[in-house]
């Protein structure tokens, strides 16, 4: 799929079912947002991508959620981690108004009245300008993390405490727990049916 040269998808095609999604990024980001969430159990975040993203529930829930993922990868499959740790240099909750600001400053798109494809909306945030508030934080948030900030840079990072920090996603144990308990769920949920 060429974002330049095809139409943007509509439908996913989940165990060779077309199933329609909606595709208006405040769906996606509701999703991303579900697994941000801390306080929600993997099960409950799978309910959240699946209610948001899908029109109508797809019938294979592995399918349907391994699919989902690909979507809001922009298409592509997901990398696993498995090169090593990923720095985890925003979150979409806790920087929320830098990115909309962001979208704003570069762009000239409000996004609160934006009518923008997940996928046009990922083309965009991709591109956000350096010069913005956001970009200087995920630069700085890089630099302290991978320890070429400056002195200067690290007491700043420190002042601003909370605000700039994002917290590291779950440890490959813990992501190997919440897929052993999905796998239960869905083998009791097979076995109901």
């Amino acid at each position: 799929m060429n974002l330049l040269a095809d139409a943007l998808p509509d439908a996913i095609e989940v165990a060779g079912e077309v199933v329609p999604i909606d595709t208006d990024f405040r769906a996606a980001l509701r999703c991303i947002l579900a697994f941000e969430d801390e306080d929600l159990t993997q099960l409950e975040r799978v309910m959240v991508l699946v209610g948001n993203l899908y029109l109508e529930p797809p019938g294979d829930l592995d399918a349907a959620v391994t699919q989902a993922i690909r979507y809001l990868n922009g298409g592509e499959d997901a990398t696993g981690e498995d090169d090593g740790p990923s720095l985890r240099l925003y979150a979409f909750s806790k920087d929320e108004r830098l990115i909309y600001a962001a979208f704003q400053q570069t762009h000239g798109i409000d996004l609160a009245a934006a009518e923008l494809h997940w996928w046009q909306f990922l083309a965009l945030f991709m591109d956000l300008g350096h010069e913005t508030a956001f970009c200087n934080l995920v630069s700085l948030r890089k630099r302290v993390k991978t320890g070429k900030a400056t002195k200067e840079e690290r007491a700043a990072y420190r002042e601003m405490g909370e605000s700039a920090d994002v917290p590291e996603r779950q440890t490959p144990e813990e992501r190997a727990k919440e897929d052993e308990f999905m796998r239960l769920v869905r083998e009791g949920a097979q076995r109901r049916a």
